[in-house]
């Protein structure tokens, strides 16, 4: 008798495939480890790993310089997150509304906004605008483009998990005399970011990586300061090495926090 689809796909794997696991993982282990090493030994043979590429690394104002940036990064990244998921809520709204005067404007503007890259509107923001009159700072330059490309792309994440919200909930939402906007607000949405959790972290993920454009408007984000630390000391290797380990710092804070949001209401 074959197994039920539902068991297939959601049910323990069998002894056998624990065991491909454990190779496959094994192997791949390996190969990183492998990899990991390989680099090391010509970081060394480049001569990157000497001390004299380390020593600034114990004085305070290195890492107050890296903070700051850190800050930046931050700042930068979390206003971004608001406007996108801000943005990304009005323009799922408009393209799920049945009047065509307010669904194709808001189709157009996330089929715009996803199709254009996030450092063509940085330059856009730096370049064009300022040639109009509209002059913004810094730290505007580099976040509001970083916050508009990614809402496109957040409306279509949260399209996916309204429409992935069974159908009888609307049904019996409305049934209890609910308005359409409290059916979507208090029924379907908030069962909707169940759904989702994942993939917005992914986004919040890009919008931190996102960040690293700085460059382009002079914005004090952590990798522009790091950029400043290699032209001062000329430590190409373990200054990317310590910004990298920040970075997965952050993203593993933001991962962290997503698993308890993500955790179903008892």
């Amino acid at each position: 008798m074959s197994r039920p689809l539902e068991e297939i796909l959601f049910g323990s794997p069998s002894p056998r495939a624990r065991a491909i696991t454990r190779v496959v993982s094994g192997i791949a282990a390996a190969a990183l480890l492998a990899l990991v090493a390989a680099a090391a030994l010509r970081f060394h043979e480049a001569g990157q790993l000497e001390a004299r590429f380390w020593n600034f690394f114990a004085w305070p104002t290195t890492w107050a310089f890296l903070a700051k940036g850190l800050l930046g990064t931050l700042a930068s990244a979390a206003m971004a997150a608001v406007i996108a998921l801000t943005l990304g809520l009005v323009l799922m709204v408009g393209r799920l509304a049945r009047p065509r005067l307010v669904r194709w404007p808001s189709i157009a503007l996330i089929e715009f906004l996803r199709g254009t890259p996030t450092l063509l509107l940085i330059y856009a923001c730096f370049l064009v605008l300022p040639s109009i009159g509209v002059k913004l700072s810094t730290y505007w330059m580099l976040t509001l483009p970083i916050g508009l490309s990614t809402a496109a792309v957040v409306a279509e994440v949260y399209r996916a998990g309204v429409l992935a919200v069974p159908r009888g909930q609307t049904s019996a939402a409305r049934s209890l005399g609910l308005t359409e906007a409290q059916v979507f607000f208090l029924v379907v949405f908030p069962q909707a970011l169940r759904y989702i959790v994942p993939a917005l972290v992914a986004q919040l993920v890009i919008v931190v990586k996102d960040t690293t454009f700085g460059y382009v408007v002079t914005y004090g984000e952590l990798m522009q300061n790091a950029r400043v630390l290699i032209a001062n000391y000329h430590s190409l290797v373990p200054v990317y090495l310590v910004v990298a380990a920040l970075y997965c710092l952050v993203n593993y804070a933001i991962s962290r926090a997503s698993q308890r949001l993500g955790r179903p209401m008892h």
